[in-house]
């Protein structure tokens, strides 16, 4: 498993509102709210593998902690240099 980063979870919570609320906003899914929070993160990932934002993990290392750890990573790299989670 890759070196855990700061704020990880703090990370991941932003990846997963910025691309949820994109999906939604692009009419490409709909979440009940019996959607389990794992669901959410696995289709934030393969969207953005899909809309080639991410290079997929490969099928071996396909696992929760570590699609976790790429969404807070790419998060990482579309935040603005001073926000919070970066400090």
């Amino acid at each position: 498993m890759s070196k855990k980063i700061k704020n990880e979870k703090a990370l991941l919570k932003e990846a997963l509102r910025i691309v949820l609320d994109d999906a939604v906003r692009r009419g490409v899914v709909e979440f009940e709210p019996t959607d389990s929070h794992d669901l959410k993160i696995e289709y934030a990932y393969r969207l953005l593998v899909h809309d080639g934002a991410i290079t997929p993990l490969p099928n071996n290392q396909i696992s929760m902690p570590n699609i976790r750890h790429r969404l807070a990573m790419w998060v990482r790299h579309k935040l603005p240099p001073d926000h919070e989670l970066l400090k």
